[in-house]
């Protein structure tokens, strides 16, 4: 007999945010992991009220179903929190489920079941300038209570993992690392015309490496730019010095929807390119679509991800999946990703220079740091899943 696991499906069809694509990969995984076992996806009937069910694209296998709160038309903060905690447990109850499974860090309190959470990472109790106002720091103090009383717990890293038992101090047996897996699009891309449409699509120069990723005050982006302003002093790129055009200097690429406003959270990455003199060598995309991602990164003569904190950090295996050499951060996650990555301390600018000038120069060879490190990233399927249990 079958057991029957209900799935919280707040995040469906928000691909933009790292839970939504972890639930959308997660929908299309696991039933051919666990085919024995029914799904049923809960979903917010505020965000989908009129859609026939067959329109939501869910897995031909998975039911849906949707749910109403109080506050549908109030306050989405109050509405998700309604969702959560009273919803979602409601559903898993009415469909007699077996495991209440939420892929976030946002479990219910009242159990009807065998719960299931996934806490990717701890960044509003870990890093200060994340942990909001009154009100996102009691929603981070109930969904804290909530992941304590779950029977299990799973996180995307060992460091989450240590991060979690430190800091919310759950049992470590109750808790279990799963490594995220970057998508089987992401490969070496070698097809020509796919380069040159990618290329001429964002106007890619030759050489380049390229930062994808968001502008978020860990993500670390003004450290990027101030490092690479410090590279292109370091270098003559073969006795010619420093011109602006030309080929034989790398250009940094920073993909990526711009921030709408430079704050203290979400610096402007611009404003720093002009205080540095670096503007003909650094080149902005904007929003990159996912499809053009394996080919951008298989584009890059080296990928650079200086985060001060992951969870996990999918760009690093994302990169390291499609053949690119890879600098990223000797911090949190980031060490478990790649195995051939450079790490570097992100805060320090000397370093990340430094990295980017090891790969880069002419003595070694674009392939220096590929080989071991993509290969096995490349085999981190989501299949791995089930072996991992």
């Amino acid at each position: 007999m079958s057991r029957q696991v209900v799935v919280n499906g707040w995040f469906w069809g928000q691909l933009a945010t790292g839970s939504g694509q972890y639930l959308h990969a997660l929908a299309r995984h696991l039933p051919q992991i666990e085919a024995s076992e029914s799904y049923t996806l809960v979903l917010p009937k505020a965000r989908f009220p009129d859609e026939p069910l067959d329109s939501l694209k869910t897995p031909d296998s998975w039911r849906s179903l949707r749910v109403a709160t109080p506050f549908d038309r109030v306050n989405e903060n109050l509405a998700k929190v309604w969702f959560e905690q009273v919803a979602f447990p409601s559903a898993c109850r009415q469909a007699k489920a077996d495991v209440a499974f939420v892929p976030y860090w946002g479990s219910p309190g009242w159990r009807p079941c065998l719960t299931a959470v996934t806490v990717h990472d701890l960044i509003p109790l870990m890093l200060p300038a994340y942990r909001g106002g009154v009100s996102q720091r009691l929603y981070t103090r109930l969904v804290s209570w909530t992941a304590r009383r779950a029977g299990v717990v799973l996180t995307d890293s060992q460091a989450s993992r240590q991060d979690i038992i430190q800091h919310l101090h759950i049992p470590e047996e109750r808790i279990h690392a799963v490594l995220l897996a970057a998508g089987e699009q992401y490969r070496p891309i070698v097809d020509p015309a796919e380069l040159r449409r990618v290329r001429e699509k964002y106007q890619l120069p030759e050489r380049f490496i390229l930062y994808l990723g968001g502008f978020d005050v860990r993500k670390n982006v003004p450290r990027l730019v101030q490092a690479y302003a410090r590279f292109l002093q370091a270098q003559d790129f073969g006795g010619l010095g420093r011109p602006p055009k030309s080929k034989d200097v790398p250009t940094l690429v920073i993909a990526g929807k711009l921030p709408a406003a430079d704050t203290e959270f979400t610096p402007d990455p611009r404003r720093l390119v002009i205080e540095e003199g670096i503007v003909d060598q650094v080149q902005f995309t904007g929003w990159v679509d996912e499809a053009n991602k394996p080919a951008l990164y298989s584009l890059a003569s080296l990928f650079v991800f200086p985060s001060l904190y992951e969870g996990f950090g999918l760009p690093v295996a994302e990169a390291a999946a499609c053949g690119t050499a890879v600098v990223t951060s000797d911090r949190s996650s980031l060490p478990e990703i790649d195995p051939a990555a450079f790490l570097v301390d992100p805060e320090d600018d000397a370093a990340l220079a430094q990295g980017m000038a090891q790969i880069l120069t002419p003595q070694r060879p674009r392939e220096v740091g590929r080989g071991r490190g993509w290969q096995q990233v490349a085999q981190e399927t989501w299949r791995a899943w089930q072996s991992r249990q």
